[in-house]
């Protein structure tokens, strides 16, 4: 049943409703994984609305990094997402090598179940580069982090202003 997909695509371009209609197609209990670290109000806003636009079947879990900690054996779970989780271990590291490796160790141990994972992300670096150092940083971590996900994904999901495009 282990199964790895990974959703990609830009700012609002569908990747988390692609996601969880995927997960509703596979099963009438999915599992919500959240990475978000809620930093401002606005920001627990977005939260709480996104909360309540999953229905009852969904079992929610916050968890900002340690995505192994959690037994999903036997379920259809969506991670959201990579670039927020990737941001927790880029703030706490603040060093891209030691941040990418930590994302690597725990990816590998939370995938390491029967499940199906349906993880969601951000292509961040389609566009310029940026003038900020920190930025560019994260940008590498989150460019290096999709490139090992998607290397271990079974599938990978590109979306288009709303459109899926299959890549792998």
């Amino acid at each position: 049943m282990r199964k790895v997909v990974l959703v990609t695509g830009g700012q609002r371009s569908g990747k988390s409703s692609y996601a969880e209609k995927l997960a509703h197609q596979l099963t009438d209990r999915p599992v919500y994984i959240a990475t978000a670290r809620i930093w401002d109000e606005e920001f627990r806003q977005r939260v709480m609305r996104h909360r309540k636009s999953r229905g009852e079947e969904w079992t929610n879990i916050e968890e900002e990094k340690e995505l192994g900690r959690h037994d999903v054996g036997g379920r259809v779970v969506v991670i959201d997402c990579i670039t927020l989780w990737c941001t927790n271990f880029f703030m706490e590291q603040n060093d891209v090598s030691l941040a990418l490796e930590a994302v690597k160790a725990e990816f590998e141990k939370f995938v390491d179940q029967d499940a199906v994972f349906i993880f969601v992300t951000n292509e961040i670096g389609l566009g310029g580069v940026s003038p900020n150092k920190l930025q560019r940083q994260f940008t590498d971590l989150l460019g290096w982090a999709n490139q090992y996900i998607a290397s271990k994904a079974d599938e990978v999901i590109l979306m288009v202003s709303g459109i899926p495009v299959k890549i792998k």
